[in-house]
């Protein structure tokens, strides 16, 4: 593997892209989705909600935590999570910043 030239981009950028990349994987998605459609943090329940292994649905919680885009609170002996609306609001800005972006283009390319 070669050597990270993450130095080379803006601090922006290197975010939406941490960012991106944890959201990469469908399991990641279908954990959003999951906390998205309950009103409260979940302690524990995610496991019950995939077809995934426990130690696998950690490992991905783990990788959204670490993005930064859910955080988890320990509360006894189970953490629970949710997910964090500011990092939710740097994507939306930065996906309205594309879409805007390409309204005002409005050229035909490819």
């Amino acid at each position: 593997m070669g050597a990270s030239k993450t130095h080379h981009f803006s601090q922006h950028q290197n975010t939406i892209a941490s960012l991106a990349k944890a959201l990469a994987h469908p399991a990641r998605v279908a954990i959003i989705d999951y906390l998205l459609s309950v009103d409260t943090c979940i302690c524990g329940d995610i496991v019950n909600e995939l077809p995934l292994a426990q130690p696998t649905v950690s490992q991905h919680l783990r990788e959204l935590k670490t993005a930064g885009i859910i955080k988890g609170n320990i509360e006894g002996n189970a953490i629970c999570y949710c997910i964090d609306e500011n990092v939710v609001a740097v994507l939306q800005a930065y996906f309205a910043h594309i879409a805007q972006l390409l309204n005002h283009k409005k050229t035909n390319c490819c």
